[in-house]
């Protein structure tokens, strides 16, 4: 194990912005919290950190209304990839291999959304087909554009963790999505800030350059943002 060295950079973003946890299908708390964002900032550039879908009941509405502001705000909101927006795309893609994955991890909720359900025996590519028909293509290209990372400054955005080891844009898309071993236990040494979700932290925090916003909103009701500007960082909570 790499021994850590202290993290003493100031949070240098090139422009302030809000970056939302997991909202995991939590429709009510994302339309709450975009609201007190408003009231901070009428014209804001917002991230999603990733986990949009899966788990909460609503994963539909919350795709929709991202869907919309995203076509409304253009490039003052960026939506991330996370882990579960991985696995809904690999099951469309391959849906005979990803079924059991993806609904063992709350696909299941995001199919009850979209009004579709499973039928009597098996059959994953009439499922498949059947969201799809729900989903509509412009979503469904939608998410397969969705980046997996967003950077201002000194400040990268993430879903789950990165690499300490490596720099931003050497990052594989599967540890941004699912978490790498050494992200908490070993700082960086090139004054990146790494903000992240996907793992459920009682309060957010920001500390040894990690800010972790996702405070388990499909389990509690406390989603969170965080308003990252040059110096400093503040939280929102619903």
């Amino acid at each position: 194990m790499r021994a850590s060295v202290p993290f003493d950079a100031p949070l240098a973003p090139e422009e302030a912005f809000f970056a939302i946890g997991d909202v995991h299908g939590c429709l009510s708390q994302l339309g709450k919290l975009l609201l007190e964002i408003d009231k901070r900032d009428n014209a804001p550039k917002i991230v999603c950190l990733g986990d949009m879908i899966d788990r909460g009941d609503h994963s539909a509405g919350v795709l929709q209304l991202l869907l919309a502001l995203s076509r409304e705000m253009g490039d003052q909101l960026v939506c991330l990839r996370g882990n579960h927006e991985q696995m809904m795309l690999r099951f469309i893609e391959d849906p005979d291999r990803y079924e059991s994955r993806w609904l063992s991890h709350g696909g299941l909720q995001t199919l009850a959304s979209f009004g579709v359900s499973r039928s009597g025996k098996r059959d994953p590519e009439g499922l498949r087909d059947r969201l799809l028909d729900a989903m509509g293509d412009d979503m469904v290209n939608w998410l397969r554009d969705l980046p997996s990372q967003w950077q201002t400054g000194n400040v990268a955005t993430v879903h789950a963790a990165a690499d300490p080891a490596l720099p931003m844009n050497f990052q594989s898309t599967q540890v941004l999505a699912w978490g790498h071993p050494d992200f908490f236990r070993v700082n960086r040494e090139d004054s990146i800030w790494v903000v992240h979700g996907h793992t459920i932290t009682e309060e957010a925090t920001a500390q040894d350059g990690r800010i972790s916003v996702d405070t388990g909103a499909y389990v509690n009701g406390r989603l969170t943002a965080a308003h990252i500007y040059p110096g400093g960082v503040d939280f929102i909570h619903t």
